[in-house]
């Protein structure tokens, strides 16, 4: 199950790099801003329940495709290029295991539990 989950990540990320492909931006924006959504963890700053809600906004699946449709909608390609970064970085995140959080610890994820204390 594990390496199926992992092939449909990979074509999650082809898809957006796919996506932002159909914008109007230099690929030196993929790259500069691929791993932008991280800084959501610095809710943790504040707590767990305040990390946990801020790196799953930046790192949901479904918020990437409203903000690239809204993007589309409103002929706004800054939000295209956005959603489309957005979908790529959770896509890679999953792809090395590191999935939405739970707001009790950020090891605790959807995908299992990461880090050096797995058990």
């Amino acid at each position: 199950m594990k390496t199926q989950l992992q092939l449909e990540y990979i074509a999650f990320l082809i898809l957006g790099m796919f996506a932002f492909a159909h914008t109007e931006f230099s690929w030196w924006w993929f790259a500069g801003l691929f791993f932008a959504p991280d800084l959501s963890m610095l809710g943790y700053a504040v707590n767990n329940k305040a990390g946990a809600f801020c790196y799953n906004l930046f790192h949901h699946f479904g918020i990437a495709v409203l903000v690239y449709l809204a993007g589309t909608f409103l002929a706004l390609p800054y939000l295209n290029m956005i959603g489309a970064i957005l979908f790529a970085h959770s896509a890679f995140d999953r792809i090395l295991g590191y999935g939405l959080k739970y707001p009790d610890s950020f090891q605790n994820t959807h995908l299992g539990k990461i880090g050096k204390d797995k058990k």
